[in-house]
């Protein structure tokens, strides 16, 4: 076994649609008002991790099919970007409901595939000593797999955590499959969040 490192450098990987519809059926939240930089610093502090770069991967909504959620991620994703948080988008896709064709639902694609390309190529390139996913996404776990083959092929000690919302409403109790599991409750998650209120823009001043 490759020796354990004193010192664990902690990189983030939010997966933030599924977080938040994690917590919004674990804790009521119903936007996702988590703080992604707040979340991470206090996860690595409950577990003695050092925490480094934040990545978080999400869809954005077009302008002209949800105009309030479109603008909420514009001006969240701006504040992220300037807090040195890494921002990963996509578009949503649209589909018709198959009960009413002028219905559209809306679909995210490509996140996920893009976050397990960007933890591979980072675990290649030794970033990381704990790759923290905030994520129950399931298809994920083949990730975990490649980047622990990866860990062999280096000779040396990683770890792969899955942090999640725990509690008695929560919709979905596991991790992703293969990796360390770490339950955050609503006490340490309400403790995260972010109190700006992006879904209207701010009034001008004069």
């Amino acid at each position: 076994m490759p020796p354990e490192p004193a010192l664990k450098n902690a990189m983030a990987f939010f997966d933030a649609q599924n977080l938040y519809q994690h917590a919004k059926s674990a804790f009521g939240h119903h936007h996702p008002n988590f703080d992604p930089l707040k979340l991470h610093n206090a996860v690595c502090a409950a577990n003695g991790w050092r925490p480094t770069l934040v990545r978080f991967y999400t869809g954005v909504p077009a302008e002209d099919r949800q105009p309030m959620w479109h603008g909420y991620w514009s001006r969240r994703l701006l504040g992220l970007k300037r807090s040195g948080v890494i921002v990963t988008t996509r578009p949503l896709r649209y589909r018709p409901s198959p009960e009413d064709p002028n219905v559209f639902i809306a679909q995210e694609k490509g996140i996920d595939i893009r976050l397990a390309l960007d933890l591979v190529s980072l675990a290649r390139k030794q970033q990381f000593d704990v790759a923290v996913i905030y994520s129950q996404d399931q298809d994920l776990a083949e990730v975990a797999a490649e980047v622990r083959e990866i860990a062999r092929e280096q000779g040396r000690w990683i770890k792969l955590a899955s942090a999640f919302p725990a509690g008695p409403m929560a919709t979905a109790g596991r991790g992703i499959n293969g990796t360390d599991w770490f339950r955050m409750d609503e006490s340490l998650y309400n403790s995260c969040l972010d109190t700006r209120d992006y879904r209207l823009p701010r009034p001008s001043q004069t």
